[in-house]
């Protein structure tokens, strides 16, 4: 059937019709070369108006909707919709892609730009900082709808109500009002000026400061219309184009402005349904639901008449002789036109629903109409279209009509994909006219095999070119055959369309097919190039030929292609999915964990002993291939399972790469020979680069694949890899590997790829190899373009198994699966040479030539051109030479891998064998394994060194374990074999078969001895008997006795099992192995074990591929062991041999057997082993402290989530009903004037508002629940450090203070850059919300000290907040851990903003991380018993958790701090005061109690390699919480903190020339001296907060704070420090001086007051009367009496005049809530009372009446005002205040501005009174949540606020201005 096959033929897109103007805007420019670039539906087109051509650039796959020109015009920029939609960069001359952008966007990239600076976004680090732009008063907010930028930071935009807007900065200046009637969708900028377009249909030119040049109407031109609508303009000297709705291009010339000319025009909005062709001329006739009918010229690619009808079109026809034009219209209508001058001709309406089809018949005679309501009407033509009858029986709506020739027969399609003919008689024998309908046995094949889908559109069939050609709702038009019976015929398809194809239609004369897209409402036109053109074709434009992305052969298998090798289908059979990844694992735990939560009793240690892997036996041959390779000094790489294999030939020893954890599937050398890449299976697969010589990891490549890596291949330079995955659409990917960073990505083809290959000449150029699968890729950009290999007439697309690049970058040769080589010259077959029988599956090229390799078993060398075959090797078991380590099993095996070096061929085979072939013909065995099939069966022999297996391969084999490392013998077996084992006298050896059957062999020839049948099923095990007992482990997990030789079944109680003496113990099951069972013994059995002969260690493998180790017996669940990576999946069998020194393992899928030493206790110190320790947290806790305890569990709240910092209740106050006013006054009044609100203190000064705050001093630090966060810059002059969202740098000599702001919530760490190069540079992180990318997630700002510029900002995806930062030792890296759960370790390349590497970092709470000083790729993370080495390799991150093993006793602390010394040397502090020592990863010696306490903090000094520790201890004579040690911390100096405290915590230490910086948990900064030990505080804090207490002086800049601390302390804001502070013992809660400033107030929360004298500090008086806190505590202005309220809901007055006795005279009644803030009025004859239930409330003083007289009230003037409540402060109230209040507030004493602070921790600046909603203002940011008081100083100068939580005070100074104007 020719079917079988694509037709030869071939369409070439010719024009396109159209262009999209709706929804999109600004897509129409002129190029360089002064052609024209705009797009319509998924085509970017380049149309010369000189030459009236176009060209087309087809890379997108989608609609796409925004274009951009580079300003150097030559390249295009286009941006498409779709699920991954992607940017396509083009260059406008060649319409080649330049490069593909992809990854970031999710629905569509909707809008473009190249750099000339946008939306006043700046780009710093990975986060786009917007600035919104400030409206003022100069305009109102209007949707912008387009931009211009100009010079000197000017921007114009374009609004919807028509006027434009200029920006200087982000602050507009001035209006254009009224530029446009209408919204402006388009502004373009040029070098004379602007051109803007808008919706009202004008063009207006505009010179380059925006002044009027000129106006275009263009609905008043000749070609204008009735809502014409600009949506694009491009201005280019005296041209101007213009872009509509409608989908029209004009071309305006400026001086003859009215006469534009239409240079493309489309259909405008709705859908596109009707086509039809003229009979004989080249036209074709459109109609589309905007109601228009456009007739086209095929030949002169123009519109040549358009006319409007009534209702939407549907469909065409177009009569016999050309004459008359019938129209479907959307109402069940139909119009006949004449065709010359469309008029009408009869309008008909017999139905109601649209109108689907319509077709004249043959002869002319009749008109067939098809109606969505199931019916065909048939009309006589002559008779003026009389109804003649109507065909019924259709199920559903008419989609195609087809006439036979001789118009006697009407076939059907309705939407059911139904088939109705109208006679029912024979029909096999009707010649249709046309052919358009889309089911029937002629056009089976057009729909694919197994889907019943109704989504083709049209089809229409050429008779004469035996082609047909289908549209469909993918936007692909197709070439078949015709016919095409069977489904799933072969096709070649054609993109440009974006989503559906309506209507296909060839022309009259067949040279051309035209295609309509319906929501695109373009029309396309298409070349057709018959068979016989095609060579020419080629020849003439390279760039459409054949090679053209978009002509894709179909995707449907070949059906004809000869039937597949049977080796290569198993091999494509094989799936690699893992129903658990070894991925999965932490997951999986942490569901078990949950629900065994209750089994946490003492485990089992992990034993001593440690293995080492020590020998592979196999190699992987029988799925992979290329896999084999020779090292720069002669050593063979290969791999098996999950290892890399380095072996030496001459000591006949390997050495491993051990950093897969699953099946290894593919293996590529460096041009070098020195590195390796290997890819592995798994859910995120990865690539895995790595040195041979000291076999680490180099790179891992993550993050693109699924599934498995199944190719990799280096570039000829090194720098690059090629990787392929087993997804489904067989990504390939192109790495720049040593950066980790993906450079490009495809797809590359449903079927398998077995091989990529990089050009060795030209880096960007790679191939791809595979199932009927030959592609050619370059680069471009993020994206790869692929072209098929074109085979032209020399054969068929084989299926190729191999694939190598020749002597010039063009040639290509590939191996295919007949056996034959490919030579390819670009993209083109040239010719075929039969080198094989059967797959030629591993080709090499040499300087001279080839050598191939295949499946039968002969290995050929070539001359260069592939001409003569030079000669060949035939592997057979008599060239073997003497050497060999093993034996041949059979004559030429199937050769899969070939390389050349050292003068000889390295041949890998499928049965596992690596073979060394000498240029004169002897054959050298070196490696080898079983062949495929999985291996069950292990023995190791009673008293020597040798082991026997079997296998499903079906062979017997016997293995030397001693050093010669060889097989000894194997036997062919009938049937393949489960299980083995030794006689106990080592001469007999019993073999179990899968059949049921055993035998027993001779141990040294494996001849029968005897064999038995007497089982059905597999014998899964088998055993000599020593003795009598027997155990037997089932499926069902049961453990069961027998007695031999009866076998009758015994019952042993489980307590004697232990006591019996067993021969073997292999048992899986039972009390003393009950361990072993993992915490995901659900998903994971355990599938062997192995116990040694001293009855110590218990060996066991499981499903996972993890051999481990554990003490025995192994009681308790879940014993603590070592484990072991090697195998891939499961481990089938483990044995100790006869003296315990080694343990062989059996990989049951990956069919390798390894030889692992073991290694005793005491044997370890030489060599660190490479095992992990177990992966389940010690029980044991990791030490207790109470700090790190809180610092552990605390939970940082973000500031848009702070909540009310008092238990308020009631309804707010911008939310309560006002009460109508008594007085209300006549506007004009003898009535005396209202006195003031307020008693001012300016004498004769002219009152001024304050109009700006500006942060001055920061009295605070937080080291609560931080660390390392105080260092020194500029040589010690200053310290940087940071509380709440500000960091600060401090003047060490002046104390002046200077601020970071850009943080929006609180720091939580802070790190400085070691590094010369970046001087002064400080990252610092911050607390968020959740890791949404919004601007609530927490975030890292880097900065320069100095200038405070932001140099980067990460928004990272650490939810909750960021509690580490570490720069690497170039500072060119940064490293942040996150607050998140997993607690992510992420590494940033922070200059870019890129995102290195990230990676879970443990379950607990991790304290620091930090990069080794010398090292950018390894650093330390400690934690809640955690301490971890990491490596960056490329990408990727690798964790090593610290072996403590090697110390006797040695727990898993919790580790606070890290530090590090020479020669890989790394100190961490304790929990318990301890310092461990670790070398490597492995714990080497403990400085035991370096501290009494936590050692919080450790700081390595850079230029001496000195370590500084800060702990927790009493200040001792000879004990200092800050210590000084030598670079081994083998000796220290201690130092002292003179701080007066009875325990010192040190958080942070930091040490310069001669000075160690000190920050400590009591939010003090002290320097101390190396030489002296002195002490300099220069830092003090209130330790504990909130601090609610806050009092300024009434004449000087003094003021007082009190806090929860339990401490009073006055400060000097002249000379910015602390002068005092006074020690309560209790916590305090308010504070206040008397207005002399003698005495001081101070209330505290046990309810108790004190007044104190300011002179002396002694203690006046003090009372307790209440039990609750006093919430604010005053001095009347007269200094008689003393008002405390408290939250006991009550004030009481004390009158001072009576003396220190303070009996209390009165108090107030009946108060509704607990009291917030209280004012005397300047009388001292009343009180206001704030409460906690947002009501005000006036008392008499002293009598405590509570006045209710509004009236009178509104005549106090208060001496101060402090409340939050109240009508003359309503406007203080936010509209956000549903969680966080407004929580205090002050008037300055000026009377007449107000500040407030809340509970967002934001200061706010009003004027007063604001009693208007909602009010304007001002507002700072300093804080972290909750702001708890607020004052003015004396004289208005500075504002001191208290802070919450963050435990700091902030003065702003105030700024006056003469005007005053508003936020």
């Amino acid at each position: 059937m020719a079917a079988r096959s694509a037709p030869s033929c071939h369409l070439r897109l010719e024009w396109v019709y159209g262009y999209r103007g709706h929804q999109c805007r600004n897509n129409l420019y002129y190029t360089a070369a002064k052609e024209i670039v705009y797009f319509v539906a998924g085509v970017g087109v380049v149309y010369s108006p000189r030459e009236h051509r176009q060209k087309f650039y087809r890379g997108h796959s989608d609609d796409i909707i925004s274009l951009a020109l580079h300003p150097e015009r030559v390249l295009v920029a286009t941006g498409q919709v779709g699920k991954e939609p992607y940017i396509c960069v083009w260059d406008s001359y060649t319409v080649q892609t330049i490069s593909v952008l992809k990854d970031v966007h999710t629905h569509g990239i909707a809008c473009l730009a190249f750099d000339l600076e946008g939306q006043f976004w700046s780009l710093c680090g990975n986060a786009l900082t917007p600035k919104r732009g400030v409206f003022g008063k100069t305009g109102d907010l209007q949707t912008i709808l387009c931009l211009a930028c100009a010079r000197d930071e000017l921007t114009y935009s374009g609004a919807l109500n028509g006027d434009i807007y200029v920006w200087k900065g982000i602050n507009l200046i001035r209006t254009i009002q009224g530029a446009h009637t209408a919204g402006i969708f388009s502004m373009n900028a040029c070098e004379e000026g602007f051109a803007t377009g808008g919706r009202d249909g004008c063009i207006r030119l505009w010179d380059l400061t925006f002044k009027p040049i000129t106006v275009i109407d263009l609905r008043e031109t000749d070609q204008g219309y009735k809502g014409l609508s600009v949506r694009s303009v491009c201005w280019r000297g005296d041209h101007i184009l213009v872009g509509t709705q409608d989908s029209e291009i004009f071309e305006i010339v400026v001086h003859e402005r009215n006469k534009p000319f239409l240079i493309m025009q489309g259909h405008c909005e709705g859908e596109l349904w009707a086509l039809a062709i003229h009979p004989t001329k080249p036209l074709a006739v459109t109609g589309s639901d905007d109601r228009s009918v456009r007739i086209w010229s095929l030949v002169d690619h123009a519109l040549i008449a358009r006319c409007n009808m009534e209702e939407p079109i549907r469909c065409a026809a177009v009569n016999v002789d050309g004459i008359h034009l019938a129209l479907g219209m959307k109402d069940g209508s139909f119009t006949v036109l004449r065709v010359r001058d469309m008029t009408e001709v009869v309008h008909i309406k017999d139905r109601k629903e649209a109108i689907h089809e319509l077709k004249y018949s043959p002869d002319g005679t009749y008109l067939a109409v098809g109606c969505n309501d199931s019916s065909v009407d048939i009309y006589g033509v002559a008779q003026r279209y009389k109804k003649f009858g109507e065909c019924v029986g259709s199920l559903s709506f008419i989609t195609h009509l087809d006439w036979s020739s001789d118009s006697r027969y009407l076939q059907t399609n309705d939407g059911n994909g139904g088939k109705e003919v109208t006679n029912k008689e024979e029909i096999k024998g009707v010649h249709w006219a046309s052919w358009t309908c889309v089911s029937g046995v002629e056009v089976n094949g057009i729909w694919p095999k197994y889907s019943d889908t109704n989504d083709i559109n049209s089809v229409d069939g050429n008779y004469i070119g035996q082609v047909l050609v289908t549209a469909d709702d993918y936007g692909i038009v197709k070439l078949f055959r015709y016919p095409c019976l069977r489904k799933g015929a072969k096709f070649k398809k054609y993109i440009g369309h974006s989503a559906h194809v309506t209507n296909v239609r060839w022309s009259h004369d067949y040279q051309w097919v035209i295609s309509i897209g319906g929501a695109d409402h373009s029309v396309f036109q298409w070349k057709f190039i018959p068979e016989r053109k095609l060579k020419d074709a080629l020849h003439i434009a390279p760039q459409e030929s054949l090679a053209d992305s978009n002509s894709d052969e179909s995707d449907s298998d070949l059906s004809d292609v000869p039937e597949l090798d049977s080796e290569i289908e198993q091999e494509t059979q094989l799936t690699y999915r893992r129903q658990v990844y070894k991925e999965d694992l932490p997951q999986l735990k942490e569901q078990y964990k949950e629900k065994q939560s209750g089994t946490s009793k003492r485990r089992i240690r992990a034993p001593g002993n440690s293995i080492r892997l020590h020998f592979v036996h196999g190699y992987r041959g029988y799925d992979c291939r290329s896999n084999l390779f020779y090292t720069q000094i002669g050593e063979i790489v290969y791999h098996v399972a999950a290892v890399g294999v380095i072996y030496n030939r001459q000591q006949n020893t390997q050495r491993f790469y051990l950093g897969h954890d699953d099946d290894i599937l593919c293996l590529a050398m460096h041009p070098l020979k020195d590195y390796v890449a290997t890819g592995q299976v798994g859910r995120d697969p990865s690539v895995h680069i790595w040195d041979t010589e000291t076999v680490k990891p180099l790179s891992i490549l993550k993050g693109c694949h699924q599934c498995g890596v199944c190719a990799v291949d280096f570039s000829a330079d090194g720098k690059r890899l090629a990787s392929v995955g087993i997804d489904d659409s067989h990504t390939v990917v192109l790495w720049d590997w040593r950066k980790g960073e993906k450079l490009s990505i495809a797809r590359g083809s449903k079927e398998k790829i077995f091989v990529v290959k990089m050009n060795p000449y030209v880096p960007d150029k790679l191939i791809t190899a595979g199932i009927k699968h030959m592609k050619f890729w370059r680069r471009a950009g993020g994206g790869l373009i692929g072209r098929k290999g074109y085979i032209g007439t020399l054969g068929k697309t084989d299926t190729m198994m191999c694939a190598v690049y020749g002597w010039t970058e063009e040639m290509a040769f590939s191996g295919t699966s007949t056996g034959d080589v490919c030579i390819w010259r670009d993209i083109f077959l040239v010719k075929t040479v039969k080198a094989h029988d059967g797959p030629v599956f591993s080709m090499h090229s040499l300087e001279k030539g080839f050598v191939t390799g295949g499946k039968d078993g002969v290995v050929a060398l070539w001359d260069d051109s592939f001409e003569r075959c030079l000669k060949t090797y035939a592997i057979k078991r008599a060239a073997l030479a003497p050497g060999s380590k093993g034996l041949l099993l059979e004559d030429n095996p199937s050769i899969r891998a070939i390389s050349l070096g050292h003068g000889h061929i390295l041949v890998g085979t499928k049965n596992g064998e690596i073979l060394e072939v000498d240029k004169n013909g002897p054959i050298t065995l070196l490696v080898q394994g079983h062949m495929e099939g999985e291996v069950w069966g292990l023995a190791t022999h009673p008293y020597l060194p040798i082991c026997a297996t079997v296998s499903d391969d079906k062979t017997l084999r016997i293995w030397d374990l001693s050093p010669s490392h060889c097989m000894l013998a194997v036997r062919k077996l009938k049937k393949g074999g489960r299980c083995c084992c030794f006689s106990p006298d080592g001469k007999a050896l019993a073999v179990g078969l899968s059949d049921g059957s055993f035998l027993l062999a001779n141990a040294d020839t494996l001849e029968d001895l005897v064999s038995f049948h007497h089982r059905k099923d597999v014998i899964s095990d088998i055993r000599f008997s020593p003795g009598k007992l027997l155990q037997v482990n089932t499926g069902a997990k049961e453990q069961l006795f027998f007695e031999a030789p009866r076998g009758k079944r015994q019952s042993i109680p489980s307590v004697e099992v232990e006591k019996i003496g067993w021969a073997s113990w292999t048992s899986v099951l039972g009390l003393c192995c009950e361990g072993i069972w993992p915490v995901t013994g659900e998903v994971s059995d355990v599938t062997a074990s192995c116990l040694t002969s001293d009855r110590m260690i218990l060996a066991t493998g499981d499903d996972l591929g993890f051999v481990k180790l554990f003490r025995f017996p192994a009681k308790g669940k879940f014993g603590k062991f070592k484990r072991y990576v090697a195998h891939s999946t499961h481990v089938t069998n483990v044995r100790w041999t006869y003296d315990d020194s080694m343990l062989v393992t059996l990989g049951g899928p990956d069919m390798s057997l390894m030889v692992w030493t073991n290694e005793m206790e005491g044997y370890r110190e030489k060599r660190p082993c490479d095992s992990e320790e177990s992966d389940t947290d010690s029980e044991e806790d990791g030490g207790y402290d109470s700090d790190v305890t809180r610092e552990n569990e605390i939970s940082y709240t973000i500031r848009a989530l702070s909540t009310n910092i008092r238990p308020m209740f009631g309804i707010k106050p911008h939310l309560q009903q006002k009460e109508p006013s008594v007085d209300e006054r006549p506007p004009v009044s003898r009535a005396p004037p209202q006195p003031e609100k307020l008693q001012t203190n300016n004498v004769g000064k002219k009152k001024r508002p304050i109009e700006d705050l500006v942060l001055e001093l920061v009295f605070g630090y937080r080291g609560r629940d931080c660390r390392n966060n105080v260092h020194y810059l500029n040589d010690g002059d200053d310290i940087i450090y940071h509380t709440a969202s500000i960091g600060i740098l401090h003047h060490v000599a002046t104390g002046t203070q200077s601020f970071y702001q850009e943080h929006n919530d609180d720091i939580l760490c802070l790190t400085v850059n070691q590094h010369p190069k970046f001087i002064n540079i400080v990252a610092t992180g911050q607390v968020g919300d959740s890791a949404d990318m919004s601007a609530t997630a927490p975030s890292i700002h880097i900065w320069d000290a100095i200038n405070k510029q932001t140099l980067s900002v990460l928004r990272c995806d650490h939810s909750k907040g960021v509690c580490s930062v570490s720069f690497s030792a170039t500072g060119k890296l940064l490293l942040s851990v996150g607050l998140d759960p997993e607690h992510t370790v992420t590494i940033w390349r922070w200059q870019e903003g890129a995102k290195i590497a990230s990676k879970a970092g443990h379950n607990q709470r991790i304290f620091v991380a930090e990069f080794r000083p010398d090292s950018d790729c390894q650093f330390v993370s400690v934690g809640v018993k955690h301490v971890k080495f990491w490596t960056l390799a490329g990408r990727a991150l690798i964790s090593k958790k610290g072996l403590l093993s090697t110390l006797d006793d040695a727990r898993m602390q919790t580790m606070l701090a890290v530090a590090f010394g020479a020669n890989n040397l790394t100190f961490t502090g304790t929990i318990s005061g301890d310092v461990c020592v670790w070398k490597d990863h492995i714990l080497c010696r403990i400085v035991a109690r370096a501290h009494n306490g936590p050692v919080f903090a450790m700081y390595t000094t850079l230029r001496d390699g000195l370590v500084v520790t800060g702990g927790k201890e009493r200040p001792s004579k000879e004990g200092g919480a800050v210590k000084l040690w030598d670079q081994e911390l083998r000796r220290c100096r201690a130092f002292r903190l003179e701080t007066g405290q009875v325990t010192d915590c040190v958080r942070s230490v930091c040490r310069g020339k001669g000075k160690i910086l000190v920050g400590t948990r009591n939010a003090e900064i002290i320097e101390v001296g190396e030489k002296n030990a002195a002490c300099n505080v220069l830092v003090n804090g209130h330790v504990d907060g909130p601090i609610w207490g806050l009092a300024t002086h009434p004449s000087r800049d003094f003021f007082l704070s009190a806090a929860e601390d339990g401490t009073v302390r006055l400060w000097d804001i002249a000379d910015k420090k602390m002068l005092n502070k006074v020690n309560l013992g209790h916590a305090a809660r308010t504070v206040c001086y008397s207005p002399e400033g003698d005495m001081v107030a101070i209330g505290m929360k046990n309810g108790e007051f004190i007044i104190l004298l300011v002179s002396s500090l002694k203690i006046w008086g003090k009372k307790r009367d209440r039990r609750c806190a006093i919430h604010d505590i005053r001095f009347s202005p007269d200094s008689r009496f003393l008002a405390v309220g408290s939250s006991e809901n009550s004030v009481d007055f004390y009158d001072l005049s009576l003396g220190p006795t303070l009996n209390r005279i009165s108090y107030c009644k009946d108060i509704p809530s607990f009291v917030i803030q209280m004012d005397f009025s300047a009388d001292s004859r009343h009180l206001q009372v704030s409460t906690g239930c947002y009501k005000r409330h006036v008392y008499e003083v002293p009598s405590g009446r509570h006045l209710m007289d509004q009236a009178a009230i509104d005549r106090i003037t208060w001496a101060t005002w402090t409340s939050i409540l109240g009508d003359e402060v309503l406007g203080i109230w936010s509209r956000h205040a549903e969680k966080a209040d407004v929580s205090c507030a002050c008037v300055s004493h000026s009377g007449i501005s107000l500040v407030t602070g809340d509970d967002f921790g934001m200061v706010k600046l009003f004027d007063f009174p604001c009693p208007e909603k909602f009010a304007k203002h001002k507002r700072f940011m300093g804080h972290s949540p909750h702001v708890t008081n607020i004052r003015f100083t004396s004289g208005d100068r500075h504002i001191v606020s208290a802070g919450g939580d963050d435990c700091r005070l902030v003065t702003f100074s105030a700024r006056e201005q003469t005007v005053f104007t508003s936020y």
